[in-house]
């Protein structure tokens, strides 16, 4: 993995701001391999601190993720939008309160997503822009013109071989909710298992 240095967005920019990243930080999110539920991710930083938990509810309709602090207390459910033309999720608090939707578009060759929020740094409406390449294992996050994370994948292990679980890094901007960009990888990840 290329060593990439990301400008700090300004105002801070996501959903949960006990979560925007003081520095520029990685998150290493590996899919658990014996999870009976399915999508369960370990997700930590590039020092190997727990940043989030993610648990995959066994028998969800929405395919629900639950999205815990490093404690286990729930910080929010992402769910799949049932009855949508391109895989959709949304954010929801305990409550059914809605935080977030990342929402599938049309795109050949690139996973193109679309997500949206209400910042809570300054209340603007904000929509980020995820794009990716599968075949060179990438994709972008930018809102506007500013680059806010890239995410790859590690090529080929065997965790990838024998059990199907990716492995994926998310550098992230100085000011970024690292919550929210895990979220919004998981989200690719489901997108992408929909084409297998």
């Amino acid at each position: 993995m290329a060593a990439v240095q990301l400008a700090p967005v300004n105002p801070p920019l996501g959903v949960f701001p006990a979560y925007y990243a003081p520095n520029q930080t990685t998150l290493v999110m590996k899919e658990k391999v014996w999870s009976l539920s399915g999508d369960a991710f370990h997700i930590v930083d590039e020092h190997g601190r727990e940043v989030v938990q993610c648990r995959g509810q066994t028998f969800s309709l929405s395919d629900r993720k639950e999205f815990a602090d490093a404690s286990g207390k729930p910080l929010f459910s992402l769910r799949n939008k049932l009855l949508s033309i391109h895989k959709s999720f949304y954010g929801e608090t305990a409550d059914g309160t809605q935080l977030f939707a990342v929402k599938g578009k049309f795109s050949i060759g690139t996973s193109k997503m679309i997500a949206t929020f209400t910042n809570a740094s300054d209340q603007a409406p904000i929509e980020l822009l995820v794009k990716g390449d599968w075949l060179d294992r990438s994709a972008t996050i930018t809102m506007g013109n500013v680059v806010v994370a890239q995410i790859s994948r590690s090529y080929f292990n065997m965790r990838e071989i024998f059990g199907g679980q990716q492995t994926y890094y998310v550098i992230c901007a100085p000011g970024v909710d690292l919550a929210l960009m895990a979220a919004i990888c998981v989200c690719l990840d489901e997108k992408e298992n929909e084409k297998k």
